[in-house]
């Protein structure tokens, strides 16, 4: 029988190799990432709209899922929850892909909630574990504080704020992550060049 380390290792391993093996393709998506970020951060409007439909769609295509998948359960005992799920997904989602301009109101709303619970969590978790971590608790409280600065650049513009702050946060999102993904598989092809 292995040991924790070894299988550890074994996951590493794995993790090369298929960095390695998909360098090129790891490249690819990071530049496509930064170029749809960077275009999201230009145009804040268009893309705050595209996120209102995408997500519009996700629930719209999870709610009619869950209400197929509800057809072929093998007993009844949850059926109750299940349609009300499903039926709320849908609801919403219609809602979201039908009306995207009331919509983004609501997510930006929800995003702004969303920073305040994060923020929340993140600086009492920061205070409560800087003992143990003594060296990044405060990366944690400086992620929760910038949780607030969001949340409050969103409420102090409202309702103005609605129509940007989606598009410049997945924006900024995308940026981050192209360039993170190409900074790794720059890394892994010259690592394993050779």
């Amino acid at each position: 029988m292995g040991t924790a380390n070894e299988t550890v290792d074994d996951l590493a391993q794995a993790a090369k190799a298929v960095v390695r093996t998909h360098a090129r393709l790891f490249m690819a998506q990071g530049v496509i990432m930064t170029v749809l970020g960077v275009a999201a951060v230009i145009w804040p409007h268009v893309s705050t709209l595209a996120v209102d439909v995408y997500v519009g769609w996700l629930l719209l295509v999870g709610g009619l899922l869950s209400l197929a998948i509800m057809l072929f359960a093998p007993n009844v005992a949850g059926i109750f929850w299940s349609l009300l799920t499903g039926s709320v997904l849908v609801f919403a989602g219609l809602l979201l892909v039908l009306y995207p301009v009331q919509g983004v109101a609501s997510l930006t709303l929800g995003l702004m909630v969303l920073f305040i619970c994060e923020g929340i969590f993140q600086i009492v978790g920061s205070l409560a574990y800087r003992k143990w971590f003594p060296g990044s608790w405060g990366w944690m409280l400086a992620s929760g504080i910038a949780d607030f600065v969001l949340a409050y650049v969103i409420i102090s513009g409202w309702p103005g704020t609605a129509g940007w702050a989606l598009g410049l946060i997945v924006g900024a999102n995308l940026i981050s992550s192209g360039v993170a993904t190409m900074i790794v598989a720059n890394a892994a092809r010259r690592a394993f060049a050779g």
